[in-house]
């Protein structure tokens, strides 16, 4: 058997949904369209899909290059880094995060740090963790262009400023990299561009970050390519992709489209990873999956008839899908390896994705709506803050309707004290409401969940939570700080959700606790 394939299988409402799926994919040929890269398997313009599938043999490609991997690696130790900060958002950030959640600080490679917050007490934080004569500075963008990675960038320079302790990851013709080469920084990888961000893990994105934290990069890209095969298979028996796939948009076309995933305990943060996988990739048109991740199983009755359940691993609740599975919930649940077969997981979650976009009729490969919070930041940048009317956090739970959802958005430091909280109450809200919950970290779900959140079902709930910041740190060469910067992240966030009309307001904790019966 192999590690990355389903476990089992209890369909339930879903059953006849999940073969009807799964006949379409087979009469489209969907497989192996997909492996052929014809973009017509979603849209007959190519536009950001034509140019998106490098993901498939991209693996390969490294293995292939391989030593140019280890070799940076090695030579990065022998300079006597302990450190390495990757600086970076979304699909530059995610898989790199999961690594490091994963793997830990590993015997003789370099601690890895992520940097994806704009919030100046994460900043300061990740400025005094790391020694800053033996750190390796990792700016990581596909545009080259993202605000917030070039702003880390300039901190950093300003406070170290030694080129041959920075490196980017990016496509060829950035600016980013001609700015490396320019300043004369150690290490420059141009990744292939045919790959957006969020399906960019076995890429230069992920691997690199991978070999300089001895994460088994090698390990990692050879489980994906040995999961290739199967992959490739048009049985769906076989190809783990092809069931999941067709499961998860049996499950959109059901009303079964909030997909908690349960994880095993070793790979709690691949969840991370894969939210943005699903979100951004299917939440577009008015439809897409919604994943719920970080929400640990309760009793039966919490749920209601939009939940669909997928455990990946050995996961600690395990009589928890059986009862749930009883109750008449569809439930998957698909095997793990050892930490390597992430890189398996990895190719199986993208090629599900995939085919699931061509099963909605979307692309999957494109992001429309990520653009809008970019530039509503842009606007309060340029323009001041304008005045944001809300309601109240009691007006906009009571909206809250069966087969909602309700994502808690949060503007904090993700190592503080209040992600915590917020993570905790958002479990209360669950219970609560009886609805499905999500938890972002802001300005990250901007490059992730956000996508869902403007172009998906319009059934979210959306309460944001700004942190104060006592302490404030300035961005060389901007107008702006990294307070203002993150402030205006959440104004423009928040005016684009009432812009598209959705239920969204801005809170504290203190009026979560007080709704909860704690204050």
């Amino acid at each position: 058997m192999t590690t990355h394939g389903f476990r089992r299988l209890h369909p339930g409402p879903l059953a006849e949904g999940l073969d009807a799926a799964l006949s379409e994919l087979a009469e489209r040929d969907a497989v192996a369209r997909l492996w052929a890269r014809d973009h017509t398997l979603w849209s007959d313009d190519p536009t950001e899909l034509a140019d998106r599938l490098g993901w498939l043999e991209v693996a390969d490609e490294v293995l292939a290059g391989g030593a140019r991997l280890d070799e940076v690696a090695a030579r990065a130790v022998a300079d006597g880094f302990t450190h390495v900060v990757v600086m970076g958002m979304g699909g530059s950030s995610l898989f790199p995060e999961v690594l490091a959640r994963t793997f830990g600080p590993v015997d003789g490679a370099l601690e890895l740090v992520v940097l994806d917050s704009t919030d100046p007490a994460a900043v300061a934080r990740v400025a005094a963790h790391v020694p800053p004569e033996a750190t390796l500075f990792l700016a990581s963008s596909k545009s080259g262009g993202t605000i917030e990675t070039r702003s880390h960038l300039e901190f950093f320079w300003e406070h170290v400023g030694r080129p041959e302790q920075f490196a980017v990851v990016t496509d060829p013709g950035s600016d980013l990299g001609a700015l490396a080469r320019e300043r004369g920084f150690r290490e420059v990888f141009e990744n292939r561009a045919d790959i957006g961000g969020r399906y960019s893990a076995l890429s230069f994105f992920g691997l690199v970050p991978a070999a300089l934290a001895g994460a088994g990069w090698r390990d990692l890209a050879g489980a994906a390519v040995a999961a290739a095969p199967s992959l490739h298979d048009h049985d769906p028996a076989v190809n783990a992709g092809l069931r999941l796939g067709a499961l998860m948009a049996a499950g959109v076309r059901a009303g079964r489209d909030k997909l908690t995933i349960v994880l095993d305990p070793r790979i709690e943060a691949f969840g991370l990873w894969l939210e943005q996988l699903i979100a951004e990739s299917t939440g577009k048109a008015g439809t897409g999956v919604v994943p719920v991740v970080g929400e640990p199983l309760g009793p039966a009755d919490l749920y209601g008839p939009d939940r669909l359940f997928v455990s990946v691993g050995d996961v600690e609740h395990p009589v928890g899908l059986e009862v749930l599975a009883d109750e008449g919930h569809p439930v998957a649940e698909l095997a793990f390896g050892d930490l390597a077969d992430l890189g398996a997981q990895v190719l199986v979650w993208e090629v599900a994705t995939a085919l699931c976009g061509a099963l909605l009729g979307i692309n999957p490969f494109d992001q429309p709506n990520v653009a809008e919070a970019k530039e509503a930041t842009s606007a309060v940048l340029a323009d001041g803050p304008a005045p944001l009317a809300t309601p109240s956090l009691e007006e906009v739970l009571a909206q809250v309707r069966p087969g909602d959802y309700v994502a808690v958005m949060a503007y904090v430091d993700p190592e503080g004290p209040e992600a915590a909280e917020l993570a905790e109450r958002r479990i209360g809200l669950r219970d609560e409401l009886k609805v499905a919950t999500t938890f972002g970290l802001g300005p990250r779900f901007l490059h992730s969940t956000g996508q869902l959140h403007k172009g998906g079902p319009p059934t979210g709930v959306f309460i944001q939570v700004v942190g104060d910041d006592p302490v404030d740190a300035a961005i060389p060469g901007r107008s702006f700080s990294f307070s203002q910067l993150k402030h205006a992240q959440a104004d423009g966030d928040l005016a684009t959700l009432a812009r598209h009309g959705l239920r969204a307001t801005r809170t504290d904790l203190a009026a979560l606790a007080r709704h909860q019966g704690d204050a």
